[in-house]
């Protein structure tokens, strides 16, 4: 079995993760799926920028673990979590590095979603 290649980011691949200081909600329809302050933003290279939430933050009980995984020769091994009731898109629809590789440790423990299947929003306080 060939190895897995292993990249580290860099000028030609940028990676940056950093604390994003708004409320970030993920909604399915009315159903809230997250609520947190503590999401960090994670931009890479020149795909849109993806915000990972603390497990903590999320209403696991509205998620359901996934057979489907993928590789990221940046990031390591990615698991992925389905909707379920979420109708067309739900599927494979939330994804985690549950172990990543050290140069994007900062994501362990956190959730990401899909923003073309969720409402991903940034409410204000009231």
């Amino acid at each position: 079995m060939a190895s897995r290649a292993i990249r580290i980011p860099g000028p030609d691949h940028p990676i940056t993760i950093a604390p994003n200081p708004a409320r970030v909600r993920v909604m399915l329809g009315d159903v809230v799926l997250a609520d947190t302050r503590r999401a960090l933003t994670l931009r890479e290279a020149q795909y849109p920028a993806v915000h990972y939430i603390p497990r903590e933050d999320a209403d696991m009980a509205l998620l359901k673990p996934s057979a489907h995984m993928t590789y990221c020769p940046f990031k390591g091994d990615c698991s992925y979590l389905d909707l379920p009731g979420g109708g067309e898109g739900a599927a494979n629809a939330v994804w985690s590095y549950e172990r990543p590789f050290p140069a994007v440790a900062e994501i362990a423990g956190h959730l990401a979603f899909y923003a073309d299947r969720v409402t991903i929003d940034f409410p204000a306080d009231a």
